[in-house]
């Protein structure tokens, strides 16, 4: 019978194999300090008022979703004051993406509050057209017409 042949980088037995982990250890990060990723920042701006305004730039996939999924999770969010994401900077969003602004949305409704999207692109406002969570979701042109929307 001839030797096994095995892949030269993985370990004699399958037990010592390792999957890597789909999420990185992250060290922590000081407060303030914007989250950023080789294709995904986020930064947080709290307003007087309480409103929570997240700016999403870059790409948001299943690579970069843990992360806004962790920014989003830190974010204050209080009965009343509404939190808003500035979408517009995105390039790209897949459904893990448009996932974790669902599951936002869930988190936020039961804390009393609301989540306003805003600066969709034309493709991602068709796409939340499409499924149909344009009728869920509140969405605006601007940040500027989000964080207004509160004052009325």
């Amino acid at each position: 019978m001839p030797p096994e042949r095995r892949h030269p980088h993985l370990p004699a037995h399958p037990s010592e194999r390792r999957s890597p982990s789909p999420y990185p250890y992250d060290p922590p990060r000081p407060a303030g300090e914007p989250v950023t990723d080789r294709t995904l920042t986020v930064e947080q701006l709290i307003h007087e008022d309480g409103s929570v305004l997240l700016t999403a730039t870059g790409e948001l996939d299943h690579h970069t979703a843990p992360r806004l999924t962790r920014t989003l999770a830190d974010a204050p969010v209080s009965p009343g004051a509404p939190l808003v994401i500035d979408l517009s900077g995105l390039t790209y969003c897949d459904s893990t993406g448009i996932t974790v602004l669902v599951t936002t949305y869930h988190r936020v409704r039961a804390a009393g509050s609301s989540l306003r999207l805003a600066g969709l692109s034309d493709s991602l406002t068709r796409v939340f057209q499409i499924v149909g969570l344009d009728q869920v979701l509140s969405l605006y042109p601007t940040t500027e017409a989000a964080l207004a929307a509160s004052r009325h």
